[in-house]
């Protein structure tokens, strides 16, 4: 709010004639006021009750000229309206242009992903706003100022009692405004924070299930729901109390007035004095002093949140949720703060790797963050490793890289010494095969679906691969290698297995599993990959439990911060995010 402030007064001082203007329009309205309700009284003390009905009669077409001249009053206001509403949206689609050209600059790729909802959403949020209060706020100070002189005009006293409940009403009506913003502003954050954690675990129930953390997901999530409810109270309590300000002085005035007519009589006040009054009440204070304290109440606190976001100092990219950049393991740079530094890569053999990413960047989309910002790996032939890190750090994109499914926007990536870009599909499938997690089987017999990736397999090849995998059980339930198989008459974890199996017959000496167990139960993918292991060739795996890991020869942390690799025991000393996810599986295991 503090920051709003001063842009505001600008704003405001560099159209003084706009303002002027408006001021003028808004004279012809309060006046309006006043004549209505002081016709009414005229019609009343001169016309009616005196016996002249034509003078009563002259007096009510006076007070219905000042309604019917209202139009065009109206109509002027709002042409000098769009004098300041204009202005505001165009000062704001370049301030969030300038903002986000500012982002696009200082995180080259990456862009400002609120940039869009600034220059749409947001910026009709804040003229749409901003045209409403300047209404009803205009209207309320003029309308208040004819009602106001048009009551002392007919008799002080009625200004004694209406006066009173009206500005002790607004009095604390203005008083809640402050607390009111502060507790939406903390409510919205609230439920910010609670969706966040809604999205995030969502696409990590995975990764969850896995290391054991629901437990911890869990306690977070009841904390957030916690938060946004007591933030939900309070600012339920704030608006009982803005409810009663809006009783006191919208309600309380006319109350008072009736309980007062005999006291007013005895003063000499009116019939038509009384009924004028009642004229100003009902037909233009109170109905202004609702529409305000509803305006400000609603679109007042709503502006001020989202001007906020336009005023609000840029943050630093490592506060703005957007996914850090990841430093590889084995290259050399400066430490992260709190972190001790790697020691280097073990120095690779002389062998052709079997897997090679040298400086490889990857990113969805031509300005969106990367996902692997300058990644070196090197996986050497007949290795076994294991990639494990949070949802959405990378795992699935490595794998899609090293496929040669996914290019790369700087690097080079390699499979047996031989790039894979520019590649075709025969040629990729002779060097990898990549089983993803949702496994592919099609109508056609148990031997075809087995033998798909590799059609001349001896009967005893697949009959091994059977065997190795674990699958025999299946293979025989579905009533042998020649049986019919119809895809929905198998379970996710079937159909895994009889992938796994065509996998391990496959000729191609790389296999690329992206969390391709994780419909198995932990027995079965132990075994599964087990002898996918001992298979010839090399096995890279995207671990969906940590056991995974934990039986691989290596092990590529991806945590979004700095990238490690190594054993198991090295991991535990140098991975803290490691170190957890160890801890929270071992914790589940006992």
């Amino acid at each position: 709010m503090r920051r709003v402030g001063p842009s505001a007064r600008r704003f405001l001082a560099g159209r003084k004639t706009v303002l002027v203007r408006l001021a003028g329009w808004s004279l012809a309205e309060s006046a309006q006021t006043f004549v209505v309700g002081y016709g009414v009284a005229q019609a009343v003390d001169r016309g009616f009750l005196a016996g002249d009905t034509l003078t009563g009669l002259g007096w009510l077409g006076v007070a219905a000229c000042a309604v019917v001249l209202g139009a065009p009053v109206v109509r002027g206001v709002f042409a000098q309206l769009a004098g300041l509403t204009e202005p505001l949206r165009d000062g704001l689609v370049r301030r969030a242009v300038d903002q986000s050209m500012a982002r696009a600059l200082s995180r080259p790729g990456g862009g400002d992903r609120a940039a869009v909802s600034r220059l749409t959403n947001q910026v009709e949020i804040v003229r749409d706003s901003f045209a409403g209060l300047v209404l009803t706020v205009r209207s309320f100070v003029f309308t208040a100022a004819g009602a106001l002189v048009g009551l002392f005009s007919l008799d002080p006293a009625l200004l004694v009692v209406v006066l009173p409940p009206l500005a002790g009403g607004l009095a604390l009506f203005l008083a809640t405004l402050r607390p009111m913003a502060a507790a939406q502003r903390r409510a919205l954050t609230a439920d910010e924070a609670l969706g966040d954690h809604v999205t995030r675990t969502r696409g990590a129930l995975r990764d969850l299930t896995a290391c054991g953390t629901q437990p911890e997901a869990a306690r977070s999530g009841a904390r957030l729901v916690a938060d946004a409810a007591a933030a939900s109270r309070v600012l339920a309590r704030w608006a009982a109390v803005r409810t009663l300000a809006l009783g006191v002085s919208g309600q309380l005035p006319v109350l008072l007035l009736l309980v007062a007519v005999p006291w007013l009589r005895d003063r000499g006040v009116t019939t038509g004095a009384l009924l004028g009054a009642f004229t100003y009440l009902a037909q233009a204070l109170l109905p202004a002093l609702h529409t305000l304290m509803t305006a400000i109440g609603a679109a007042g606190t709503r502006l001020l949140v989202v001007l906020d976001r336009f005023t609000a100092p840029q943050a630093h990219p490592s506060v703005t949720g957007a996914a850090p950049r990841t430093p590889l393991p084995g290259r050399a740079g400066p430490p992260q703060q709190g972190r001790s530094s790697l020691p280097p890569a073990p120095p690779p053999s002389r062998q052709v790797p079997a897997v090679e990413l040298s400086a490889v960047t990857a990113g969805y989309g031509a300005r969106t963050e990367p996902v692997l910002d300058a990644l070196d790996l090197r996986v050497e032939e007949g290795e076994h490793l294991a990639v494990v890190g949070p949802s959405g750090i990378g795992k699935s994109t490595l794998t899609r890289l090293v496929a040669g499914m996914f290019a790369p926007r700087s690097g080079v990536v390699r499979v047996n010494g031989r790039t894979v870009a520019g590649r075709s599909a025969a040629e990729l499938a002779a060097l990898r095969v990549l089983v993803p997690q949702q496994a592919y089987v099609f109508t056609g017999s148990v031997r075809d679906n087995l033998a798909y990736l590799r059609p001349d397999a001896s009967a005893a090849d697949v009959e091994a691969a059977v065997r190795d995998l674990g699958a025999a059980p299946l293979v025989e339930r579905l009533g042998g290698l020649d049986a019919p198989l119809r895809p929905d008459d198998l379970s996710q974890g079937e159909r895994q297995l009889i992938v796994l199996a065509r996998a391990h017959l496959s000729t191609a000496r790389l296999l690329l599993l992206d969390e391709a167990t994780c419909h198995l139960d932990a027995a079965s993918e132990a075994r599964a990959e087990a002898a996918l292991a001992r298979r010839p060739g090399t096995l890279l795996v995207v671990a969906h439990r940590m056991s995974s890991a934990v039986r691989a020869d290596r092990i590529l942390v991806l945590d979004g911060v700095r990238a490690a690799h190594g054993t198991h025991r090295e991991l535990l000393e140098r991975s803290p995010l490691y170190r957890d996810l160890v801890g929270h599986w071992s914790r589940t295991r006992a």
